[in-house]
C-alpha cells in the first residue's frame, strides 16, 4: 500500500518571478506524457482559496471513489501565502498548501484532477505538472478557460473535443463535458497521455460541466467558517 505524500520541496517557494520561471524550466523535463498509471481506485480534486486578505492559503483535497464518484475522505490545510498571484506561476502560490493537505492522506489518491493547467501552459509546466512531478501522483490539468493556444470550434456534444495548439504543438484539448456549456481545457499533468486524461475527465463529469472532484472539493472548502476566499483568475 502506498504511503502518505510527504515530499520535501526541492526548491524554495518564496521566490521572484524570474526564479520561479527558471524552476519551471528545470523541472518540466521530468513530466511524463505517456500512460504510466497504477490501477485507479480513487481520484482527488483540489480547491484552493485565500483567507485574511490573501495572507493565508487554504487547500481542500476531496478524495472520491473512482467507481461511483462518492466522497471517500478529505483533508484541509492552511499556511501563510508564499507568493502573490502572477499569471503562469500559480503553482508557487498554491502548491505548498496542497502538499500539506495531501500529506494528511494515507494512502494518497491514485489520480489528481487539478483545477488549473498542466501542459497547456506557456512553459509546458502548469500547476498540474508541478504537483504531479513533486508527488509522483498521476495528474490532469482541468482549466475553466484557455491560458494559451488556439483550437477549432468544439461540436455541441458531450465528449466532443478539439486539440489546443500552440506554436504547432498539441498542448491540450478543449473538451465539451455537457452540451450548451463552455468547454473545459484538459491537459497532461504527469504520468498519462492526453487521450487518457480526456477519458478520465469524462468519467468524472457524469452530470455537470465540472468534474465531481472539483465540485466536492469546493463544497468542502466553502463549508468552512473562513472559506470566503477572494475571487481570482486561475491561469496555471
Amino acid at each position: 500500500m502506498a504511503s502518505a505524500v510527504r515530499i520535501p520541496p526541492p526548491h524554495a517557494w518564496a521566490v521572484t518571478p524570474a526564479e520561479a520561471i527558471a524552476i519551471q524550466q528545470e523541472l518540466r523535463g521530468l513530466v511524463i506524457t505517456h500512460d504510466d498509471l497504477p490501477p485507479i481506485s480513487t481520484v482527488a480534486g483540489v480547491d484552493v482559496g485565500f483567507e485574511q486578505e490573501g495572507q493565508i492559503t487554504r487547500a481542500a483535497v476531496a478524495v472520491l471513489s473512482f467507481a461511483d464518484l462518492t466522497l471517500h475522505r478529505h483533508a484541509i490545510a492552511r499556511r501563510p501565502t508564499s507568493m502573490p498571484y502572477v499569471p503562469g506561476l500559480l503553482s508557487f502560490r498554491e502548491v505548498p498548501a496542497v502538499l500539506d493537505a495531501l500529506a494528511q492522506l494515507d494512502p494518497p489518491p491514485d489520480l489528481l484532477l487539478v483545477d488549473g493547467q498542466g501542459y497547456l501552459h506557456p512553459r509546458r509546466f502548469g500547476i498540474a505538472c508541478h504537483l504531479g512531478v513533486l508527488t509522483g501522483i498521476p495528474a490532469i490539468g482541468v482549466g475553466k478557460r484557455p491560458f494559451v493556444g488556439e483550437h477549432a470550434p468544439v461540436p455541441n456534444l458531450r465528449g466532443a473535443w478539439e486539440p489546443v495548439r500552440d506554436a504547432g504543438e498539441v498542448i491540450g484539448a478543449a473538451l465539451r463535458t455537457r452540451p450548451n456549456t463552455r468547454p473545459l481545457y484538459i491537459s497532461v499533468g504527469h504520468r498519462l497521455s492526453l487521450p487518457t486524461a480526456i477519458a478520465y475527465v469524462l468519467h468524472c463529469t457524469p452530470t455537470y460541466r465540472l468534474p465531481e472532484t472539483t465540485r466536492l472539493a469546493h463544497r468542502l472548502a466553502s463549508g468552512q467558517a473562513a472559506a470566503k476566499a477572494a475571487r481570482k483568475v486561475r491561469g496555471g
